[in-house]
């Protein structure tokens, strides 16, 4: 277990150091906060599609 752990540790560090050289390297916050903001979206729009086709579906009598 203690190798695994440091390796992971090992990991870290070197990611980390790469982000310090080069920050510019990951995502910018405002293409993850869009990204969220498109997945909120499109979870309403299909929660919205379930509820009208569910109360159409109970609405047909047979």
């Amino acid at each position: 277990m203690h190798s695994h752990m440091e390796a992971l540790w090992t990991t870290l560090q070197a990611r980390w150091e790469t982000l310090r050289r080069e920050p510019d390297a990951g995502y910018s916050t405002e293409t993850v906060l869009v990204t969220a903001l498109l997945v909120l979206a499109a979870l309403a729009v299909v929660a919205i599609v379930v509820a009208k086709v569910t109360e159409k579906a109970n609405g047909i009598t047979m």
